[in-house]
């Protein structure tokens, strides 16, 4: 006879539609997987009359998402409401106190109160899960906390927001401008209800922030992370670096240096050749480089009701399964509180500057630059029909100090009076 293991589900939205769908349809194939029977026993949302496109009336109603997370008939409270405090942290809490174990797909509950809901999962000997918090459908948790156990990870790469990949991408093969075309994803529904999470590089810090722990066996630093979004990319940006062998992508990185953690979320070049600059549209992809196992790279879809609720449903079945594995890989305790790093490993770096259209300008700049132990790789003048001639350059190899020390002194050459654009080239194979 089948174990039934009860299930409560809180938040109705998209997710968790995709969620009871995904039960409803593959329930004998969870069955056979786990030995056990599946059974949804209550649900929570704000609204109960709104119409979400399926019948829900066998289910319990519960108005309080902390009331369902109490309820003695649960095993498995199912997070799918968002947001780092109010109800979605209140019911999560109050299904670890009351024995119940959590999958959830809140990247900003787990970046701002990963550490607490650890040791409070532990010290009440259930498993906290989220695999959906983190690249949709991608199964990075589990890579890192169990495929990956035995090795050393070096550094952690990826596009882990599609709406921004979308942007830059859509930018380049529209050859439509920045404003332009965040309005289209905002129309299709792509962003945040707040836009700033998304193209201001939040919801991929919540991210990197996590994977950092999962990567590097520290404590959640969500304020430890470097943040940039794509906000100010212009599609000058874009065809400049395509001219010179480049794309530009909002990256997450992450990497343990002899100064500390390094966390950035930043717009970066990466080589057209590279396997992160064949990314298109929505999807997301994290590149792990590894002690034993080299360069692992993991790609799939980073949002969206079937992947992110396919990443539930797995996290489900671990659970059902016994297999018990620490919050964060590592049981609390033994996570290091590491030291930040401002500071990024030498690298070449991109550089656009508006140049006053007159003999020796850019003369100027590059002996300013020289005299700064930096040297050019490339750069690219521009066809211009006004008094500023626009300029591209690649760097060699250098230290953003002196970069930055650079451009401090480029306002006594005299030729440049706008803000220059400042963009990493990472590499990310």
């Amino acid at each position: 006879m089948l174990k039934t293991v009860r299930i409560g589900i809180a938040g109705l939205g998209t997710v968790g539609i995709g969620v009871i769908n995904i039960i409803r349809e593959n329930l004998q194939l969870i069955e056979a997987k786990t030995n056990s029977s599946l059974e949804i026993v209550a649900i929570s949302a704000k609204s109960k009359s709104k119409s979400r496109g399926i019948s829900l009336e066998k289910y319990q109603w519960e108005s309080d998402p902390t009331n369902l997370a109490k309820r003695d008939d649960i095993d498995i409270f199912v997070e799918l409401i968002g947001g780092e405090n109010g109800p979605a942290r209140q019911s999560v809490e109050a299904a670890i106190l009351s024995g119940k174990h959590v999958v959830t797909a809140n990247k900003a509950l787990l970046a701002i109160h990963g550490e607490y809901l650890a040791k409070l999962s532990e010290k009440n000997n259930v498993s906290l899960k989220f695999e959906a918090a983190v690249a949709g459908g991608i199964p990075i948790v589990k890579v890192l906390n169990e495929s990956l156990a035995g090795n050393k990870i070096n550094k952690v790469t990826g596009v882990i927001n599609g709406s921004c990949n979308y942007i830059l991408t859509r930018m380049e093969q529209s050859d439509s401008s920045y404003e332009a075309i965040f309005a289209e994803a905002t129309e299709l529904g792509y962003l945040e209800a707040d836009p700033k999470l998304d193209v201001g590089g939040i919801d991929s810090a919540h991210k990197l922030a996590i994977l950092s722990s999962l990567a590097f066996g520290t404590v959640v630093n969500y304020p430890g992370v470097s943040i940039k979004g794509i906000e100010n990319i212009t599609l000058s940006d874009i065809k400049y670096t395509a001219d010179m062998g480049f794309k530009i992508k909002l990256l997450g990185v992450s990497e343990m240096t002899p100064n500390g953690l390094r966390q950035t979320v930043s717009p970066c070049l990466v080589s057209t050749s590279s396997s992160l600059a064949q990314l298109e549209g929505g999807t997301n992809m994290v590149v792990l480089n590894t002690s034993e196992a080299g360069n692992i790279i993991l790609q799939g879809l980073g949002a969206g009701r079937e992947p992110t609720a396919s990443s539930v449903i797995a996290d489900i079945i671990d659970i059902i399964r016994v297999s018990k594995v620490e919050t964060f890989g590592k049981p609390y305790r033994f996570l290091e509180r590491a030291k930040i790093s401002n500071l990024s490993n030498d690298a070449p770096y991109y550089l656009k500057l508006m140049l006053d259209d007159k003999p020796g300008a850019l003369a100027r700049i590059t002996k300013t630059l020289g005299d700064n132990g930096i040297s050019i790789n490339r750069m690219r003048q521009y066809d211009h029909n006004y008094s500023r001639a626009p300029v591209s350059m690649i760097t060699h190899t250098t230290s953003i100090s002196a970069l930055e020390k650079a451009i401090a002194e480029f306002p006594k050459t005299g030729v440049i009076s706008l803000e220059p654009v400042i963009l990493r080239v990472e590499d990310t194979e």
